[in-house]
């Protein structure tokens, strides 16, 4: 499993619709993407949920790399280039992944909280610890999915949590609406697998 990431940053003035109309006319087109496990169209709005900022910012969990690589190279991402410019995109190794409680509900929303890992710390203890707290906060009401991703280029891990329900004020984090989940291939993640 691999975790990506790209965020679109837009004026403060932007007409968030454009987001919106986009995701709902080719949001579609992924929902049997080979290789793609789930791919959460997110926004933040300025203003709403803390948010200082208008973004696009979809997050992905990909079942294999020769997916994420095919998408990349492929049309769908030429159309975000053509339109945005080139994003930078942040990838992570995955190291867990689960469908919660709600998995058979649709997520309205999304959080994604990152957390360093400074030099002397084990990074083994570390990831350790975290695979230990995200899989009870796996069986959380209202989550959709949960994952857990290891950057270690920037040393750091991502908590990635789909949400049916309200976001709990303790989930923490960066907080996204989800307008449209393309999850073809969410069996082929291995739930519960540390990877």
């Amino acid at each position: 499993m691999h975790a990506m990431q790209y965020r679109v940053t837009l004026p403060a003035d932007y007409d968030m619709e454009i987001i919106r109309r986009r995701v709902r006319t080719k949001g579609h087109l992924l929902d049997d993407f080979a290789g793609l496990g789930l791919k959460a169209y997110g926004i933040r709005e300025r203003g709403t949920d803390g948010s200082p900022v208008n973004q696009y910012a979809p997050f992905y969990l990909w079942a294999d790399q020769e997916g994420m690589n095919r998408f990349l190279t492929g049309d769908g991402f030429r159309g975000v280039v053509r339109d945005f410019g080139r994003p930078t995109v942040h990838t992570w190794q995955g190291l867990y992944h689960r469908p919660g409680p709600a998995a058979d509900r649709v997520p309205d929303s999304f959080t994604q909280r990152a957390t360093p890992l400074p030099e002397g710390v084990d990074v083994a203890t570390a990831v350790a610890d975290a695979l230990a707290a995200h899989a009870e906060s796996a069986t959380a009401d209202g989550v959709h999915t949960t994952a857990l991703g290891l950057d270690p280029r920037g040393w750091g891990l991502v908590h990635f949590t789909l949400w049916a329900g309200p976001v709990p004020e303790s989930a923490g984090g960066a907080r996204f609406r989800v307008l449209h989940l393309s999850a073809p291939g969410t069996d082929r993640l291995g739930a519960g697998r540390q990877w």
